[in-house]
């Protein structure tokens, strides 16, 4: 029987062949048929979740609890030194030297990615704006955010910091950033479901191998990683309870 596998929908676009490898290593390393699939938006991507059509996820921190409380799912690794932090950007001639700058019923550019816009609120906080005085102007990815600071339609954006650190240099050159988080503890998992709970120590071993052949090691270059490291099930009842405060 074909296991299922997806990947936040917040994931830079240069590897997205990346984790077409990737899929093709785990199949045969597991010896579990695996399908990859790939959700436009974090609303496809929940309606999957919830009717039972995903076994496998590199999950947005954001959807940890769902995944973990309400559908059965445990933690099996995370990228080694990565980890979620947002971005607030403007434009270079923008008029705002520093977050506190932005005003009352600021334009603000933005995606659908959870925890990202959500610790964009938070570092919007010194500014006294929350989603009650702003504009928010939706994007379907951040590209788009990008474009929307560049043609002077939004004052400023909220950028995924990996997605922001991916922008071509000229796009960069363009921008400016206000102020990048440091919260260091939110991060992406790799994530398994309930069908293949058997397997969880077969998956997690050869993930946590990986970098340690010369195959494995190309792999997680393709994703743009160096190592995977193992996320056990405390720390992500850790995360979880830190996303329900952070989101209160």
């Amino acid at each position: 029987m074909t296991n299922y596998f997806t990947i936040s929908p917040d994931f830079s676009p240069d590897h997205l062949s990346g984790w077409y490898i990737f899929n093709t290593w785990l199949q045969k390393i597991t010896n579990e048929p695996i399908r990859l699939v790939f959700y436009d938006n974090f609303e496809l991507q929940r309606e999957a979740i919830e009717n039972d059509c995903i076994d496998l996820i590199y999950a947005n921190p954001f959807d940890a609890a769902m995944l973990v409380r309400h559908k059965g799912f445990k933690p099996l690794v995370k990228p080694d030194g990565y980890s979620d932090e947002a971005i607030i950007a403007v434009h270079t001639s923008s008029k705002y030297k520093q977050i506190i700058d932005l005003q009352p019923g600021s334009s603000i550019a933005t995606t659908d990615d959870p925890d990202i816009f959500m610790m964009g609120l938070i570092l919007m906080e010194p500014a006294e704006l929350d989603k009650s005085n702003v504009e928010l102007i939706a994007c379907e990815n951040y590209i788009l955010v990008a474009k929307q600071l560049i043609q002077g339609s939004a004052n400023a954006g909220i950028f995924f910091a990996e997605a922001y650190d991916d922008l071509s240099n000229m796009v960069k050159k363009q921008l400016r950033i206000l102020v990048r988080s440091q919260i260091d503890i939110i991060h992406h998992s790799l994530m398994i479901g309930p069908k293949l709970l058997e397997k969880h120590r077969l998956f997690q071993e050869a993930l946590l191998e990986m970098a340690g052949n010369e195959k494995g090691k190309a792999v997680l270059e393709s994703l743009g990683f160096d190592r995977w490291q193992i996320v056990n099930e405390e720390e992500m009842e850790f995360m979880i309870d830190l996303m329900d405060t952070l989101s209160s």
